[in-house]
């Protein structure tokens, strides 16, 4: 099986949604087991930690960990630090470990973005990819339904949708955002929407018919129907305005904890210094990384107060 390419998503309910004991305790075993096993061990100052990595869970766990392992190693050799690459069960146990101090940097989506920053002030956006300044989603829909591709949205009121995670800024905040731009109750579909809890999840429950339409990452839509892994039941319905998604999150206690006081700075020349063609970037989707700003977020936190997901 060849390599994936990775997009993101993320996002809160309620600024964010409640963690159970079970999931945050197997979130924090799967990070103790995650970092004994990535990066590369180096000369770290001594009595630091490493730097510990995590992600949203917006994709199979296979193309998450060949992804982050390679961030581990590259960040590992490129600033000369212990790294290790921490999975976690769910969006919300992302945010939590963030907050906690057990995630150093993190690759959120738009909104869990958001979500992170507000439970944990200090917080220090790093890079995002170029193609995250204008990310977009995609409405898909089971060619059984007869639907044909249109920018009217108001033909998917009627279906049974899906939606990705329920916390997911490509997969539910922004297509929920433009079902109701374009009058449709994003809550109102037969049955209620569903959540898949992945853009892949998603897009297999329209092929099986569970849902007759969904919505995903359209990174992640372009990346499966390259691979010929879509299903030719799962047709493309329409494509939403671009707008601003994924970044790198930065701990405000990373530095610290690491050894290293310029942390953020080293981090960010990492990763807008990776040259054209650079593994990481072929398995982020992406030409170049780019500087990030609070502020390219203001639209994600205002659109998801509107609808009630960040308070």
């Amino acid at each position: 099986m060849g390599i994936r390419r990775v997009a993101r998503s993320g996002g809160p309910e309620n600024l964010i949604r409640p963690v159970s004991r079970r999931t945050f305790l197997a979130a924090g075993a799967a990070l103790g087991a995650a970092l004994t096993g990535c990066g590369r061990p180096t000369a770290s100052p001594a009595g630091s930690a490493p730097l510990r990595i995590g992600a949203i869970p917006d994709q199979d766990p296979e193309v998450l960990q060949r992804l982050y392992g390679t961030v581990a190693e590259a960040v590992s050799t490129g600033l000369d630090l212990e790294v290790g690459y921490a999975p976690v069960t769910d969006y919300a146990a992302a945010v939590s470990l963030f907050r906690t101090g057990d995630l150093d940097l993190v690759w959120f989506g738009g909104l869990t973005g958001v979500q992170a920053r507000l439970q944990t002030p200090g917080a220090v956006p790093v890079a995002q990819r170029d193609i995250d300044r204008a990310f977009t989603s995609v409405f898909v829909v089971h060619a059984a339904t007869g639907v044909a591709p249109s920018s009217d949205l108001t033909a998917l009121a009627p279906l049974r949708f899906t939606y990705g995670s329920e916390t997911s800024t490509s997969g539910r905040l922004m297509p929920a955002w433009f079902l109701r731009e374009a009058g449709v109750d994003p809550q109102g579909f037969p049955g209620g929407p569903g959540f898949s809890g992945s853009h892949d999840a998603t897009l297999a429950l329209v092929a099986s018919g569970s849902y007759q339409a969904g919505a995903l990452n359209a990174q992640v839509w372009r990346a499966r129907s390259e691979e010929g892994a879509v299903d030719p039941a799962v047709v493309l319905h329409s494509e939403t305005p671009p707008y601003a998604d994924y970044h790198w999150l930065l701990n405000p206690r990373a530095a610290a904890s690491t050894g290293v006081p310029d942390l953020a700075d080293r981090l960010l020349a990492f990763f807008t210094g990776l040259p054209p063609g650079d593994p990481v970037l072929d398995l982020f989707g992406a030409g170049s990384f780019v500087p990030v700003q609070t502020s390219d977020h203001d639209r994600i936190e205002q659109i998801g107060r509107d609808l009630g997901l960040v308070s």
